[in-house]
């Protein structure tokens, strides 16, 4: 699956924690604040006191009314493309739990536009009717005993077609296996046959085609296809093989694109090899474990990391690819035969410095890239073949996995083209469907299928204001204060940003309510804004807007505050800055969603026990629980039952709770948007503050991206801080192996990593 980087999140281990742009949504840790800002503006944030009070009256009278802080219509970002949900009244979210399988692939057989098939990767292939209006779904495979996808980006990975399917009733699948021969999981190609004319796979007749071992647990590639030519096609990652640079070596089947040839073989003949493979004339295969004495005979094409789906353009023949990266560039590749795509000497246009690499002959350079300021992990896609979006006719459209940003370039494109802008989708977008009728569909991870549209069939609007003053969240005459429609509010376990003070605002459409989950997750209507302004150096530096806008889908913007905090104007694309003596970091908009993940829900802080507290109200003066306020103002659904049961969260800075709780509340708002199921990461930490520390999956557990110069390395090393692998990432910034890549920001924070080193000391076991 799409591998968000390296670092604690989507795609990391602790890389991918992205979690310092913390718009406006209170899951944010700061130190104890300083005296209240010298210049004028709003008072210092309300800071909740320990222990917990008893609850007594509301700290407001009266919900205040809110008609102008707003979420607008979105700004497509682009003047080509839009998405729209395809299948409104079908879902593969739990009913109960919401939780989601991971959908991850959605295709169509051979000739049979009635059904669409969709991939899950936690083994399970599903199949509905293809009709916009479609409910439910029904099992058409289900080999979940037999893959391995407890790791993030483990899994049922690929499925295709037999191309005479269902007249020869066979279909191919790629997933990772529970057997380990290399360390980490093996990644199989095996075909099954359906006994039923095409209505279901049987999982028992299994017909393993090859079997390829890795050293890691990431980077699998896994996406098969059968090309115009009748072969099949597969593309394997480098499983995460830093030390053997394998994607370079011809003699390992690691970080290739592969082309086999499967027709008329059965029983013990598994496949033969096109003679115009580059290798062809090798005399052995590479079946049985990736690997020979001799150049494989399977490859194709060779230097890719992490090929994270790819497609034939039905027109051209002509293969496209997305190829993640590491820490510098995504990058779009049109692959031919033979053809050297440079990993590990080069990602994207850039020559790689983290080992020796000899520089390859003839590397062919991507046709497209993008920078970490607009996404982390790309997802290939298809050059658009259908009828229903003209403009669409003839160009590629792919995305990225973690910012859900989607672009659209022209098929005959020259290396290498810069991307920028995009559409924002909202979506965690694991792959892209092409109908059999040439029209294009995006997966969304979280649990539902997007159709992709023109931009003119989309809601569209101006977005939001270039000045805040004009965004109808702040008193116009003193933009330094909310509106008056905002309520305030304070988490018990807030955010790391930097040291900054920090106050935060719910704006709610009138009319609206918050949605209180089950399990004490907020989900907010669309319409609503959550905004945060942060003080550095005794000023006001910085505003940011988390909007959920009519369609349903959160963003995130910042505003900079000008020296004279007469105003502040909009920042696109982040920027860094010198205040004092420390750089600060305004968040790009794609920053922003990589710590507003969906499978946190968006907002992030804004939780039953994170408001489980006092505050004092600026509109009445009153020391007030916060769950009682807003219980009584009725903006809650359903309504607290009873706030004084509410445990809060402890602070981290605080000395009230315990140092295990108070480390566990810690990596709760830092670190469990990303790391926790179904997150965007490349591991399957769960660092919610719930989470028995054995089911965290970190505790005395092997680390998959490297031990970073740590002897006999784990996670979390119990008793062993100086072992740990957490602490020392958290440690670091400006290099790939911090944690997180973004975020937390330009500063250590130095108290929250001798917290989690002194739990970590603490620890005799992992129970």
């Amino acid at each position: 699956m799409p591998q968000a980087r390296h670092a604690t999140a989507t795609l990391l281990s602790l890389a991918f924690l992205v979690a310092g742009c913390d718009s406006g949504d209170g899951a944010a840790r700061e130190t104890p604040p300083p005296a209240p800002p010298a210049m004028p503006g709003p008072p210092t944030e309300p800071v909740p006191p320990a222990p917990t009070p008893t609850p007594e009256t509301s700290g407001l009278d009266a919900r205040p009314s809110n008609k102008t802080c707003l979420a607008p219509a979105r700004a497509t970002g682009s003047v080509t493309i839009g998405t729209e949900p395809a299948f409104a009244n079908l879902s593969f979210r739990d009913p109960i739990t919401f939780a989601s399988p991971n959908p991850i692939l959605m295709l169509q057989a051979p000739g049979d536009a009635s059904r669409w098939f969709v991939a899950m990767k936690v083994g399970v292939v599903r199949v509905f009717e293809n009709n916009a209006s479609v409910a439910a779904s029904s099992v058409f495979m289900d080999i979940d005993a037999l893959v391995e996808s407890s790791c993030a980006e483990c899994g049922l990975l690929g499925m295709a077609f037999h191309p005479d399917f269902p007249a020869t009733p066979r279909v191919y699948l790629t997933y990772t296996a529970m057997q380990r021969t290399g360390g980490g999981p093996d990644t199989r190609l095996s075909e099954f046959t359906s006994p039923d004319g095409g209505l279901t796979l049987n999982p028992d007749s299994e017909r393993v085609i090859l079997t390829i071992s890795k050293p890691g647990v990431n980077h699998h590639g896994g996406h098969i296809a059968f090309g115009p030519d009748g072969f099949l096609y597969l593309s394997v990652g480098d499983g995460n093989s830093a030390s053997i640079d394998a994607a370079q070596h011809l003699n390992k089947l690691l970080g290739k694109m592969l082309r086999i040839d499967i027709t008329g073989t059965t029983g013990t003949a598994l496949y033969r090899i096109p003679p115009d493979n580059p290798f062809a004339d090798s005399t052995e295969l590479c079946n049985v474990n990736g690997t020979s004495e001799q150049n494989c005979p399977e490859i194709y094409a060779w230097g890719l990391r992490n090929p994270w789906r790819w497609s034939f353009d039905r027109h051209t023949g002509e293969l496209w690819l997305g190829d993640v990266g590491k820490t510098a560039r995504e990058e779009i590749n049109r692959v031919v035969r033979g053809g050297n795509y440079g990993w590990r000497c080069f990602e994207g246009t850039i020559r790689t410095t983290d080992m020796i690499c000899d520089t390859p002959e003839n590397p062919q350079p991507p046709i497209a890239e993008y920078e970490r300021t607009l996404g982390r992990a790309v997802t290939g896609g298809y050059v658009y073949r259908g009828t229903a979006v003209p403009a669409l006719v003839g160009r590629y459209v792919f995305g990225d996995f973690v910012s859900g940003r989607i672009w659209d370039i022209p098929n005959d494109t020259q290396p290498t083209m810069t991307m920028t802008g995009g559409l924002e989708s909202g979506l965690n977008i694991s792959s892209f469907g092409e109908g059999n009728d040439g029209e294009l569909y995006v997966v969304n991870m979280q649990g539902d299928l997007h159709r992709v549209t023109g931009a003119e069939s989309e809601v569209e609007g101006e977005g939001v204001a270039t000045q805040l003053s004009l965004t109808g969240c702040v008193d116009p005459s003193d933009p330094t204060k909310p509106a008056s429609g905002l309520i305030p509010y304070a988490p018990n376990a807030p955010f790391w940003s930097d040291g900054a003070v920090k106050e935060r605002w719910i704006a709610l459409p009138d009319g609206q309510n918050i949605t209180v989950g089950a399990d004490g997750d907020w989900d907010f209507p669309s319409g609503s804004v959550l905004m945060k302004n942060f003080h550095l150096d005794d000023r006001l530096i910085e505003t940011r807007l988390f909007m959920r806008h009519p369609d349903g889908v959160w963003a995130g913007y910042t505003y900079e505050w000008s020296t004279q905090g007469n105003d502040a104007m909009l920042v696109r694309g982040g920027k860094q800055v010198t205040i004092g003596e420390q750089t600060w970091i305004y968040p790009s908009e794609a920053q922003c969603l990589q710590c507003h993940t969906q499978a946190a829900g968006g907002s992030l802080g804004l939780e039953t026990r994170q408001l489980a507290s006092n505050i004092t109200y600026p509109q009445t003066g009153r020391d007030a629980h916060q769950l009682v306020t807003l219980n009584a103002i009725e903006t809650l659904t359903p309504p607290i039952a009873d706030p004084a049961a509410e445990t809060p969260y402890p602070d981290p800075t605080g000395t009230a709770a315990t140092l295990e709780e108070r480390a566990r509340a810690y990596l709760h708002t830092n670190c469990s948007q990303c790391h926790r199921p179904s997150g965007p990461t490349t591991s399957n930490m769960d660092l919610r503050y719930a989470t028995t520390l054995a089911d965290t999956n970190t505790c005395d557990v092997l680390p998959t991206l490297g031990e970073i110069g740590i002897t006999d390395a784990r996670l979390i090393a119990p008793g062993a801080s100086d072992r740990s692998v957490l602490p020392t990432r958290m440690n670091l910034r400006g290099v790939a192996d911090a944690m997180p890549p973004v975020g937390l920001g330009a500063q250590v924070d130095a108290a929250g990593v001798r917290l989690i080193r002194d739990w970590i000391d603490s620890l005799a076991d992992c129970n």
